[in-house]
């Protein structure tokens, strides 16, 4: 009975669901598309997110505001960095809002949003895009089932 089962830590979830900002602008969905499924506590989902899920069963649909402190938290100053000029290639023009992508420290990727520049000085946003927003978080519960146990 896969149905009467609620969403907890030893549970597998499978839902659609919307993340929408306060101005109503869509920022990801899967209404549109077969649910998604994951394990609660893989990391899929910030802590925030999962913990709106505790409790709710399949078929159930529910609808959450996240703030920014249990979302991605508020822009952080440490989190601009000013670079020079010369680093960002000549032959494109720059303007505020483009996406850049750096390596980290790990080699992996980071993107960096252009907040401002003059004829010296870039300065470059890593805060995640999403810092500062608030959230609407809204699921419908397809099904829940007990997590395989590895």
């Amino acid at each position: 009975m896969t149905n009467e089962i609620a969403i907890s830590s030893n549970t597998k979830v499978s839902l659609n669901f919307s993340i929408t900002l306060e101005t109503g602008e869509v920022v990801d969905s899967n209404f549109d598309r077969p649910p998604v499924g994951f394990v609660m506590g893989d990391g899929s989902l910030l802590p925030s997110f999962e913990s709106c899920l505790l409790g709710l069963k399949a078929g159930e649909q529910a609808s959450f505001t996240i703030e920014p402190e249990q979302g991605f938290g508020e822009p952080q100053d440490a989190n601009f960095q000013d670079m020079p000029r010369r680093t960002f290639s000549n032959d494109s023009e720059l303007e505020v809002g483009m996406v850049f992508s750096f390596a980290d420290a790990a080699g992996g990727e980071l993107p960096g949003v252009v907040d401002f520049f003059d004829e010296e000085t870039v300065r470059v946003n890593f805060n995640h895009p999403l810092a500062g927003r608030t959230l609407k978080f809204e699921v419908k519960i397809d099904r829940v089932e007990p997590a395989e146990l590895h």
